[in-house]
Parts: C-alpha cells; sequence; structure tokens
C-alpha cells in the first residue's frame, strides 16, 4: 500500500513517527454528534459567565479588601499586592499557567483515544474547584484565589479537547455554521442559569439568605451545572482512531514533550497560520479582558449595584445566543475574514466609549447590547477559521497553541489593566490600554489569507471565507 500523502507541518518528528492512514471513522456532519457537542458550551459558560463574568471578581475583591492593610495592600508569599488587582492578578496566573501546560497535553490526546476522557477530566476537575467557591468568606482572599487558578486552568485544558472534535465532526462548508451555534447554545445556557442566580440573589433576604451567602450559592451552581451537563458530550461524542503512531519506545507523556518541539520548529512553514495565531492572540486578549473586568469595571468606576451588573450580563447572554447565530450566517454572506473584521472595529470602538462616554446604568446596558452582538461572532468565528489551517491528525495539538492565544497568553491584558489601575488609580485609563490589544489584532487580520493558509495545512477552504 502506498504511503499516504504527507501534509505540510506533519513531517516526521525526531522520533521519526509515521503517520497513519486515514480509517474510515464516524461520519461528517452527524446532526446528534454535533448537538451533543454543543450541550458543552452550554455546560462550561455557566461557569465563564457566572463565576468569572460576574460574580467573581467583586466577591472576591472584597474578600480581598477585608484582608488588607490600611494602605489597601495584601501580601501573598510575602509579595505586596493591590487589593482591587488580585482578581486580575489571579486571572493572569490562571492562563499563563496553561502555556506550560495545553501543548503537551495537546500532542499526547493526537496520539492517543483519549481526547474524550481528557475532556472529560478537566471538565470535572474545573466542576469540582468551582463548586468549592461555596467556602469563600471572610478574609479568606488566598483560598478563593487558589480555587479559580484550578478552575480556569482546567476550563483552558478542556476546550482544547472540546475544540479539537471541531473538524472531525463537520464540514468545511459548515464550519462556520456549527461552531456559531455551539456559541450560541453555550450564551443560552450561561443566561438560563444567570437568571435563575438573579432570582435568588435579588429575592436572597426574603429567603432568609445574606447576599454573600447567594453569591456563593450562585458559583457553586455554576460548577454542578458545569458537572451535569458534560455527560451529554461525554454520551454522544465518539472516539476517532489517531492518526498517528506511538513511536517504538515513546512513551506519552515524552513524546508529548518532543512533538511540541516540533510543532513549533514547523510554525514557520505554515505562515499564514501563524500569522492568525499572533493576530488572534491580540485581538482576544483584548475581548477575555472585557469579559472578565467589566463587572469589577462597573462595580467600582459607576458605582453600580451587584444586582444592576447581573442583570446587564443576562441581558448580553440573550443578545449575544442571537448574535452568535447572526454572525455565522453573515460570514455566508460577506465571508468569515470580513464578518471578522466587522467584529474587531465594533469592539475598539466599545472600549473608546467606555473610556470616554461611558456615565450611567443606561449607557452601561446600551455598551453591554453591542458588545453582545458582536462577543460570539468574533470568538466563533475565529475558531472555525482557525480549524481550517491544521493539518490532520494533529487537531488537538494545534488547537493547544489556539487555547494558548484564546486563554493562555489573555494575562497580559489583565496584568495591563491590573498594573495601569495600580499606577494611576484610574480604571478608565485601564480600560482604554485594552484598545491596544484590538488595534494590534484587527492590524494584523487584514494581513492573513485564510485560504492561502488552508491550502499550506493540506486542507481545502470552503468557498465563503
Amino acid at each position: 500500500m502506498p504511503e499516504p500523502r504527507r501534509l505540510p507541518g506533519a513531517e516526521e518528528s525526531p522520533s521519526q513517527h509515521r503517520e497513519r492512514p486515514e480509517a474510515p471513522g464516524p461520519p461528517l456532519d452527524d446532526r446528534r454528534e454535533q448537538i451533543g457537542w454543543y450541550f458543552y458550551d452550554w455546560a462550561n459558560s455557566a461557569f465563564s459567565t457566572t463565576v468569572v463574568t460576574v460574580f467573581l471578581g467583586p466577591y472576591l475583591t472584597a474578600v480581598t479588601q477585608a484582608a488588607a492593610d490600611a494602605q489597601g495592600f495584601v501580601y501573598p508569599l510575602g509579595i505586596p499586592v493591590y487589593a482591587d488587582s488580585f482578581f486580575s492578578y489571579m486571572v493572569s496566573l490562571s492562563v499563563l499557567l496553561q502555556v506550560f501546560f495545553l501543548p503537551i497535553l495537546g500532542a499526547i490526546a493526537d496520539y492517543s483515544h483519549m481526547k474524550k476522557q481528557m475532556l472529560g477530566l478537566f471538565a470535572y476537575l474545573g466542576a469540582f474547584a468551582t463548586m468549592g467557591l461555596y467556602f469563600l468568606q471572610g478574609d479568606n482572599y488566598l483560598w478563593g484565589g487558589l480555587l479559580f487558578v484550578l478552575a480556569n486552568l482546567s476550563f483552558g485544558a478542556s476546550i482544547v479537547f472540546y475544540n479539537a472534535f471541531l473538524p472531525e465532526i463537520a464540514s468545511a462548508e459548515r464550519r462556520d455554521l456549527v461552531s456559531s451555534q455551539g456559541w450560541a447554545l453555550g450564551y443560552l445556557g450561561g443566561g438560563i442559569l444567570l437568571a435563575a442566580n438573579l432570582v435568588l440573589f435579588l429575592n436572597a433576604e426574603k429567603l432568609g439568605l445574606a447576599p454573600s451567602h447567594a453569591v456563593r450559592i450562585s458559583m457553586a451552581s455554576a460548577g454542578m451545572w458545569w458537572a451535569i451537563f458534560t455527560v451529554i458530550p461525554m454520551l454522544t461524542l465518539r472516539r476517532r482512531q489517531p492518526l498517528k503512531r506511538l513511536p517504538p519506545g515513546e512513551r506519552l507523556w515524552t513524546v508529548g514533550f518532543k512533538q511540541l518541539r516540533h510543532t513549533f520548529s514547523k510554525l514557520p512553514g505554515l505562515p499564514q497560520t501563524l500569522l492568525f495565531l499572533v493576530a488572534y492572540l491580540f485581538y482576544n486578549d483584548g475581548i477575555q479582558t472585557v469579559i472578565a473586568l467589566s463587572s469589577q469595571f462597573g462595580s467600582q468606576e459607576l458605582g453600580l449595584s451587584e444586582s444592576s451588573l447581573i442583570s446587564v450580563i443576562l441581558m448580553v447572554q440573550f443578545v449575544a445566543f442571537l448574535g452568535a447565530l447572526f454572525f455565522g450566517y453573515l460570514s455566508q454572506w460577506i465571508g468569515t475574514k470580513r464578518a471578522l473584521i466587522l467584529s474587531l472595529v465594533i469592539w475598539t470602538g466599545t472600549v473608546v466609549y467606555a473610556w470616554r462616554f461611558l456615565q450611567t446604568e443606561g449607557q452601561f446596558f446600551l455598551m453591554g447590547a453591542v458588545i453582545a452582538l458582536v462577543l460570539g461572532g468574533s470568538q466563533a468565528l475565529s475558531r472555525s477559521a482557525f480549524s481550517l489551517m491544521i493539518p490532520k491528525g494533529q487537531e488537538a495539538e494545534y488547537f493547544s497553541l489556539y487555547e494558548i492565544s484564546e486563554r493562555g497568553t489573555s494575562w497580559i491584558g489583565p496584568l495591563v489593566f491590573g498594573l495601569v489601575l495600580q499606577l494611576t488609580g484610574s480604571y478608565r485609563l485601564g480600560i482604554l490600554a485594552i484598545a491596544i490589544f484590538f488595534l494590534a489584532g484587527l492590524a494584523l487580520l487584514s494581513l492573513v489569507d485564510i485560504r492561502r493558509a488552508a491550502r499550506e495545512a493540506g486542507n481545502q477552504a470552503p468557498g465563503h471565507v
């Protein structure tokens, strides 16, 4: 039998492995499997929405402030940290750790049958860490910081394996729509749980609960939601045969490190993929910073109540559900790249608006609605576009690099925000600094040729990119 055609970026590694001939497997565009895949977005979005975006930032900041000295500083490991900056630093730490772990995990998944099992492992590790936030109270800010780091690290790891299923369950022509529908269902699921938590929070006193207790129940409920609905993808996603054999004498853990070095050495041979990753590193850093710190900005700079912040984020979830679907279809009309560029122009405008004009609760709601329209679309189209740029058999490995750009390097934006805040005391200057990330990403994305990137990876791009 002749050897299969070797794809760019999939040449033999130092250990001289060979790719398996592609064996018949589960079919593409199986609606049942796609729906099961969507439900992991439904499951994990509760963590992103209830914990990261709404409750934990203001709550952990208050806990840290209770532990601070007269100058407003706490001293974890003897390091002076401004209490208001502690949460943003924990965001930075949790995603910085992913830089070291995710590429290794991705390479291991590509050599094994364990992509589905690793998705489940990290999903449940993150879910149980999130449930542990129920016990965060008083001035025990370190407990909250450690649990959040574990949960967010596990969240990022699980998303690597989740995203790696996309090229296996959706054809190139349908990938924008499938990716967008997954994001949309995630916003709907996160919105439903947040609505329930909003009812609990607003009626806490009637139920005999302190507001802080209602917050802790809400955060724990996100972990429970995450754990319960992860059962659906675990039952419906099907395992595929890995396209790469484990070289003789190698173990999964050792080959992961070798393949990581091999992948980085071959990235220059995929220049358009590399350019897209760098662009995504910048503009998604801005997106993740806005998501993670918007509640803190609203509460500390505008003086909005926690119920108002929850209401805004709840509105964002349901508008984002429609926005993700809209951008999925918009990409079919004007092309994936043009739709992405449009979303980044809107993102840049909202950050400038927040710096210069945002003053009232009504304006905060308006800005949230505009962000919601582009939030899911910019992320879903980025994911589907990148899936076209990956050599076959290396999906988890390359999506680990993508996840580093999505989460593992998203420590830069929160770090910049925290430093500007600590140095100037101005939340507005902190949020303005984030515009740099959108502008840099927009400039680099304009240079990316998605069709050429697909050819370099040995894939066929759909007609609408």
